[in-house]
């Protein structure tokens, strides 16, 4: 056997020893060793291995196995400018703490700098982002290779996983690869390649004590993306209302204040507000940004990971986690229940007719269910589901950097994760930003997926914002709205995606009631230059709701 090929035999194994049951390989030439191996694997019923031809994609499908299983998963890449197109995925899971772990082939070391082709420094590409990174070496033929290899891959999935440092995130391992890369007649190995029963060092941490939290001041909890159950969990015990963004798995239960962004801006109760609780990662509302940077309110941060969220800079306490010791006795919660029931029906009012961005969110959000599973793109789409009465507990956002890129790869790789049923609300930059993301070879595993696109032709996010004003019509449209005029319909042609047009509420609930089977494409078209509009009418509908005797 030669030295890559033992070396990606022993790599797959420890991974898949570790916990490894997914892994995404995009081609290439170097990385030949690491394909034949997971192919083995795939095979061996192992681990179940996703070809992609996109490393963009090949990325983000990562991710979304990762959001569904949440186990570590592997994207390999031939070298050169294929790692580096991994860096978008590499930074989202840097920023939302996912295990990625990204095999890199690269040529060996002597070759750099010297004009060998597919040859760069790949040296620590990805900078800061990633948790750990290490050069492998060229593998050789010797004893003592196998332990080194095992060790190394276990301590890159304990940083990956945050197994020491409660700090998960991507991890790098630049694996130079030397001729021959497929294997041949060489000689025996010259040490067994097999490890141990199980994982060659097996990785623990202890867990930190909660922090006791009684009833105190007026408090709120604010649950972020990856907020989890604990947020829910503390708002219920200490009877505080819950601001909990769709991503957040905690928007269920009797503290929820569903329509709290656009309470935060015409309730007095805002002013109230004394004490924040801060899970997860909060990105979504600009009202909720403006709460946590308050100087009158006293932040408290609950962050299980080395790191936490405070981009007001107002954090007063970050704690590993919160025990209730005390519930409010009095009427808080209750009178933000109250205005959360009075603004409820004017905002359905003023979305009962006609397609609408929140609209088309609540229909999807209650066709999915309170089991199935949604995934949502950033910018619109996760700001319109904001806003719907009940969010499905499990929907899933890209919101580490909430960026649009890599959407519908995450999709497919959550619904490939979720064995089951899955739904993706998204906008149409996102879709064609990642439409490569749908481009399944005939071989691979295929996921069943419905994608509902609103299409409004461009970024309707901005018309909502400051450069959406009247001041800055001059050059709004080009700089801005981008709008493309694609054919989404002959799109999905071309990729054998069956296709729908939607354009009332009706027929959209009827597009979404048969059973999801394979990839199918609803879309729902808007006019982007109601979108300020909507959001004023939304507004003063909570405000006289509010208001009114």
């Amino acid at each position: 056997m030669n030295p890559s090929t033992a070396f990606a035999t022993v790599v797959v194994d420890e991974l898949i020893k570790l916990g490894v049951r997914e892994a995404v390989l995009a081609p290439g030439s170097r990385s030949a060793p690491l394909a034949l191996a997971l192919a083995a694997a795939d095979r061996e019923g192992r681990l179940r291995l996703h070809v992609r031809i996109d490393e963009r994609t090949a990325g983000f499908l990562a991710i979304g196995l990762i959001r569904g299983t949440g186990l570590p998963v592997p994207v390999v890449t031939t070298s050169g400018t294929a790692v580096v197109n991994l860096h978008p995925a590499v930074l989202e899971a840097s920023h939302s703490g996912l295990p990625l772990i990204v095999l890199s082939a690269d040529r060996p070391p002597e070759l750099r700098g010297s004009g060998a082709n597919q040859t760069t420094d790949q040296i620590k590409v990805f900078g800061s982002a990633v948790r750990l990174f290490h050069e492998v070496g060229t593998p050789r033929r010797e004893v003592g290779q196998v332990a080194y290899w095992r060790s190394t891959v276990d301590r890159a999935v304990s940083a990956a996983v945050g197994a020491r440092t409660a700090d998960p995130g991507p991890v790098q391992l630049n694996c130079a690869l030397a001729e021959p890369l497929v294997p041949g007649d060489e000689p025996e190995w010259p040490e067994s390649l097999d490890g141990r029963s199980g994982p060659w060092t097996s990785v623990h941490a202890g867990a930190a004590e909660p922090t006791a939290v009684a009833a105190g001041p007026k408090t709120v909890v604010v649950a972020g993306d990856g907020a989890s159950q604990a947020a829910r969990l503390a708002a219920e015990a200490g009877r505080w209302p819950l601001f909990a963004e769709p991503s957040s798995r905690a928007r269920t239960g009797p503290a929820v204040i569903s329509a709290y962004r656009l309470l935060l801006s015409a309730s007095s109760l805002a002013d109230e507000i004394e004490r924040v609780l801060v899970f997860g990662h909060p990105t979504l509302s600009r009202p909720v940004s403006k709460l946590l940077a308050r100087a009158d309110v006293e932040v408290v941060v609950v962050a299980p990971t080395g790191l936490w969220p405070d981009a007001g800079r107002r954090a007063a306490a970050v704690v590993t986690g919160l025990e209730v010791t005390k519930a409010d006795s009095s009427d808080w919660l209750a009178r933000w229940q109250h205005a959360d029931q009075l603004a409820r029906p004017a905002l359905d009012k003023v979305l009962a007719d006609g397609l609408t961005g929140p609209a088309i969110a609540a229909i999807v959000a209650e066709a999915v269910g309170a089991d199935g599973m949604l995934v949502v793109a950033s910018s619109n789409s996760v700001r319109d589901l904001d806003l719907a009465p009940v969010v499905p507990i499990r929907t899933v956002a890209n919101r580490g950097l909430a960026g649009i890129d890599g959407t519908l790869s995450t999709a497919v790789g959550a619904a490939l994760a979720n064995a089951g049923a899955t739904h993706a609300l998204v906008g149409d930059l996102a879709f064609l930003h990642d439409f490569n993301g749908l481009i399944i070879g005939p071989a691979e595993p295929r996921p069943d997926l419905r994608i509902v696109v609103i299409n409004d032709n461009g970024g309707g996010i901005f018309s909502t914002l400051e450069q959406g004003s009247d001041a800055h019509t001059t050059h709004f449209d080009r700089v801005f709205g981008t709008p493309h005029n694609a054919n989404l319909a002959a799109l999905c042609a071309g990729a054998n995606i069956p296709h729908q047009l939607v354009e009332t509420q009706d027929a959209l609930r009827a597009a979404l009631t048969p059973t999801v089977a394979g990839i199918t494409v609803i879309e729902a078209p808007l006019n982007r230059t109601t979108h300020r509009d909507l959001a004023a009418a939304l507004a003063a509908a909570t405000q006289q709701a509010l208001t009114q005797p």
